[in-house]
């Protein structure tokens, strides 16, 4: 009896050998992430229709580093938590803030960059704060599906809500003064002034901070965690500030003589 039990525990331990630990049979396979290309300077395409940006730099060194190649798969921004549910992708690398509602569907690595909402507002506004806004005959444009439509459809019960597909529309609303404000994230907000100082003003300090995280398959933990340990790595060895210099120079230069913290 003793005999067939060391037998079976011996061919128990040589099947076991034979399993690849977690994700290691992943190493080759395609490491592919999601992301709306129409975010520059993190998401976006250059003039041959090639994804580039701070996103996809950032997915390529993470593949890298994971021993996979990587796949940009460019869908709308509604569409990447469902396309993460179902298997269509492995990450979701799009400038997408971790909130306690998306959290309920999927997993979120450790945040790699602290932004917040912030204020472009028309350029006769009177408006000091977001609360301003909530009056009878305010027009308030947002991006459909970000956390800016989060905000204004919970707190602005007065304003009426402009929900808009692409920023750009939401920008194009204010600067002509057919929405009074459009409340987006501080870098983006920042650009949309710089782009429009005749027809706008911006209050870029926060008035909700808010950070990006990479989005995970809930469940696929060795994944989570091989992210997190890449983010902790990347950040030491300087690849945010290497990132940072190579796409946003001016404005981490603008950032410091407003006082500001920059976001990466």
């Amino acid at each position: 009896m003793k005999m067939k039990t060391r037998l079976f525990l011996a061919a128990v331990t040589g099947l076991l050998t034979l399993i690849p630990p977690a994700g290691a049979d992943d190493r080759g396979k395609p490491l592919v992430v999601g992301m709306e290309l129409a975010y520059p300077p993190f998401e976006m395409t250059d003039p041959r229709g090639k994804p580039t940006g701070i996103s996809v730099d950032l997915a390529t060194d993470l593949a890298k580093a994971l021993g996979r190649p990587v796949a940009i798969e460019n869908m709308a921004f509604d569409g990447l938590i469902p396309a993460l549910k179902t298997g269509k992708i492995d990450l979701v690398i799009s400038s997408m803030t971790a909130t306690a509602e998306r959290a309920q569907s999927i997993d979120f690595s450790e945040p790699y960059i602290a932004t917040g909402l912030c204020l472009l507002l028309k350029k006769d506004s009177t408006a000091r704060s977001v609360a301003d806004l909530d009056r009878e005959g305010v027009r308030v444009a947002v991006k459909k599906g970000t956390t800016g439509h989060v905000f204004a459809a919970g707190n602005l019960k007065k304003a009426e809500i402009l929900a808009l597909d692409k920023e750009s529309a939401a920008v194009l609303e204010v600067s002509q003064g057919k929405a009074d404000a459009f409340i987006y994230d501080q870098m983006s907000t920042y650009q949309n002034w710089r782009r429009n100082q005749a027809s706008t003003r911006a209050i870029l300090e926060p008035f909700r901070k808010e950070s990006w995280a990479i989005g995970i398959r809930k469940g696929n933990d060795a994944l989570k965690a091989a992210v997190d340990a890449f983010l902790k790595d990347y950040r030491a060895q300087g690849g945010f500030d290497r990132l940072g210099d190579r796409y946003l120079r001016e404005m981490k230069e603008e950032f410091g003589r407003m006082g500001s913290a920059f976001i990466m």
